[in-house]
């Protein structure tokens, strides 16, 4: 799953302008802007958190994701013992719920082109390629509507510690769909009917030294 324009993400298929979306079906969200909408089926509106804490401790819709957390042994462990170490607040569980509740409001703030809010989940390289698809949409004068129809698995692949700088990537599973439409409404691309199968590794990262608690999308990666 992938933005043209070197923007990559999780929505459907991009199109020339870079823009990618999905179908409303429960409006989870504030007032769309920059011409897209986003719904998460049975989410309550206003029930998830501005950013993804050290801790994870989070509200959001009820779990519908295989959650799977590393087993000791494992290079995942270590690492969740390596970031444990300097940043006691840490807890893989946690974290893992955490970051769900991200994936789901970075797929929502990127179709209503919520920039305030992917401002406080993205690292910066990753936000430029995301504002900048954004850009491109509303140039284009299209409009995105996004439905995330579920997250079927969220999977810890792999954790460390590099220098005071955490990492954690997490593979999800997710069914989405998506309709971009041009300025007269028309679609261009996708169908509101057509709900696909993702599979991608989200990286998330933080600076433990710093006083900052939230982790960030740093990298994102399509898994064929």
């Amino acid at each position: 799953m992938h933005l043209r324009n070197n923007a990559v993400f999780v929505l459907a298929r991009a199109s020339s302008a870079g823009a990618a979306c999905l179908i409303p079906l429960f409006i989870a969200s504030a007032a769309p802007v920059a011409g897209g909408t986003f719904a998460i089926i049975g989410a309550q509106p206003g029930s998830w958190p501005s950013v993804l804490s050290s801790a994870g401790h989070v509200s959001g819709p009820p779990a519908s994701a295989d959650i799977f957390v590393a087993p000791p042994g494992t290079p995942a462990a270590a690492g969740f013992d390596a970031i444990a170490a300097v940043d006691a607040s840490f807890a893989p569980d946690s974290f893992l719920s955490g970051a769900r509740t991200a994936y789901e409001m970075i797929v929502g703030a990127f179709a209503a082109g919520d920039l305030p809010t992917l401002r406080r989940l993205l690292a910066p390289e990753v936000l430029a390629n995301f504002e900048k698809a954004i850009r491109d949409r509303v140039a284009a004068e299209q409009t995105m509507t996004t439905t995330l129809v579920s997250i079927d698995a969220a999977n810890i692949i792999e954790a460390r510690l590099a220098g005071m700088v955490a990492s954690v990537a997490v593979r999800f599973a997710a069914k989405l769909a998506s309709v971009t439409r041009d300025k007269a409404g028309v679609a261009i691309e996708g169908s509101p009917n057509d709900v696909v199968d993702h599979l991608d590794v989200w990286t998330f990262t933080r600076d433990v030294a710093a006083g900052d608690p939230n982790w960030l999308l740093a990298a994102t990666q399509t898994v064929n």
